[in-house]
């Protein structure tokens, strides 16, 4: 009896512990992210004028600065995570990386071992001004305008960059199957570029579109990244209009069972 109160109020200072660095992570996530708009980015317009270069400086800025945020919250026991396979993203040029989106540190995982990769993200968050920085400073694609995303995915993709895409949109619901938007089955389609398949993982319920920040499993949470199989254009080019949709609404069903968890 005595063992188990003890471990009850073991179980509970711990859950305080991560609460309370959980809240430090996200003012520190903040901080940073205005500190990165204002004053970093705004250095490298001034002394680097080459915009490839800037851009490149931009992106591993993002991803070093990612990778400390990781190493913090797993060294103050708020998560963990590890990756699965990694070795075979490292030789992808002109890829679209295709991943489900669970929870809300997803990209901030993927980018910080992925330094030079190009984003698809929403509109919305240029208005955010804790990330717009960022999305400008790295040159991400915003996915407002479908005229004229595809023609810049097509560019970037035939020079080499690869292109990470979460196709649902959003964060997944939970207890909801998931539900992929058409967008990446029609930029792998049309740009006959290869698909990589990124599945995420999570151990406890944390950070979902139903969760807010302060509602914290009660053990600590533990991402699992795991790098899938390489679909290349072979398997759903096609040559004419009509082919190109068919071709992206087969995909975009693969694509879902795929990524389904």
């Amino acid at each position: 009896m005595v063992k188990r109160i003890t471990v009850n109020i073991a179980e509970r200072i711990n859950w305080l512990w991560r609460l309370l660095m959980t809240g430090f992570c996200f003012v520190l996530f903040g901080v940073g992210g205005l500190l990165l708009s204002l004053i970093w980015f705004n250095l490298l317009l001034f002394f680097q004028r080459n915009e490839d270069k800037r851009c490149r400086l931009a992106r591993h800025s993002i991803s070093f600065s990612f990778r400390l945020f990781l190493f913090l919250t797993r060294k103050l026991g708020v998560l963990d995570y590890h990756f699965s396979g990694l070795e075979k993203i490292r030789t992808d040029k002109g890829c679209l990386i295709v991943a489900n989106h669970p929870t809300l540190l997803d990209y901030v995982i993927l980018a910080s071992t992925l330094p030079d990769v190009d984003c698809i993200v929403k509109s919305a968050l240029l208005r955010n001004p804790f990330v717009s920085g960022a999305i400008r400073s790295a040159r991400y694609l915003i996915n407002s305008d479908a005229e004229i995303l595809l023609p810049v995915c097509r560019e970037r993709l035939a020079s080499g960059h690869n292109i990470l895409i979460f196709p649902e949109g959003t964060r997944t619901t939970p207890g909801h199957p998931i539900s992929l938007q058409r967008g990446a089955a029609n930029i792998a389609v049309r740009c006959e570029c290869d698909l990589r398949i990124i599945h995420i993982t999570c151990s406890q319920k944390m950070l979902d579109k139903k969760s807010k920040w302060y509602q914290i499993p009660p053990q600590k949470p533990i991402y699992t990244i795991t790098i899938g199989e390489q679909l290349t254009n072979e398997n759903f080019a096609v040559d004419t209009e009509n082919g190109h949709a068919i071709a992206a609404r087969q995909l975009n069903r693969q694509l879902t069972h795929l990524l389904t968890p």
